[in-house]
């Protein structure tokens, strides 16, 4: 799925040359935590996020300051001079998956969509992302998550297929994952079903293992 289709088209975006405190009123009035940051031909040169306005927000106790000197300081500040230049962008042409790694390598809240000009054509979060993320598993559906230990070789996944299919459970999704033993992979197959006993029982009979899903861990 390409992030074109599920970004958030035609963001709300802020001036560089805006004060702090209209970027504060923007992310209030419509409940975002970052601002991309654009020039006159939405070309986007940083993004601004809640953090970096907090940072630059005067101490509360400086609130009854007769001079009012942090706050006048404040008021002077301009969101080029707060800003993140040159952010983490994404394509419109990237998919899910390579948003999904992305956010785990950057740890950032959002990413600009831009296309190769540089030109902003949306935004998407970190929520959007997960939205997606269990969309495509089918994880809103009612149902049991199996990790099934397999060796790491053709055919495995048809013999397992197949054997969900003779007991008539249908998937919300099966995922593929790497194991700490040499040779294995972990398969995740979501079923939409509570009762899977008899499939557990068939699945051992077949020679697999099963592992609590809890229990997994790549580095282990």
């Amino acid at each position: 799925m390409f992030i074109s289709k599920i970004m958030s088209r035609n963001p709300v975006t802020v001036d560089q040359n805006a004060d702090i405190s209209q970027a504060q009123e923007l992310m209030a009035k419509h409940e975002f935590r970052q601002l991309p940051v654009v020039d006159a031909h939405n070309f986007l040169i940083g993004i601004v996020t809640d953090r970096d306005i907090r940072s630059a927000l005067p101490s509360a106790h400086l609130e009854d300051d007769p001079g009012k000197t942090e706050w006048k300081r404040f008021s002077k500040i301009k969101i080029k001079d707060i800003m993140t230049q040159k952010p983490v962008t994404i394509s419109p042409l990237y998919t899910l998956q390579d948003a999904l790694i992305l956010l785990q390598k950057k740890r950032v809240g959002a990413f600009p969509v831009v296309d190769e000009a540089g030109i902003l054509k949306g935004i998407i979060s970190i929520s959007d992302l997960l939205k997606e993320f269990i969309n495509v598993l089918g994880l809103e559906e009612p149902g049991t998550l199996l990790c099934i230990i397999v060796e790491n070789k053709i055919g495995q996944m048809k013999k397992i297929v197949d054997a969900i299919t003779e007991e008539h459970i249908s998937f919300g999704s099966v995922l593929v994952a790497r194991y700490w033993e040499e040779g294995k992979r972990a398969v995740f197959p979501y079923l939409l079903t509570q009762n899977i006993g008899p499939l557990k029982r068939k699945l051992k009979n077949l020679g697999y293992s099963l592992l609590d899903p809890m229990d997994w861990n790549v580095d282990r």
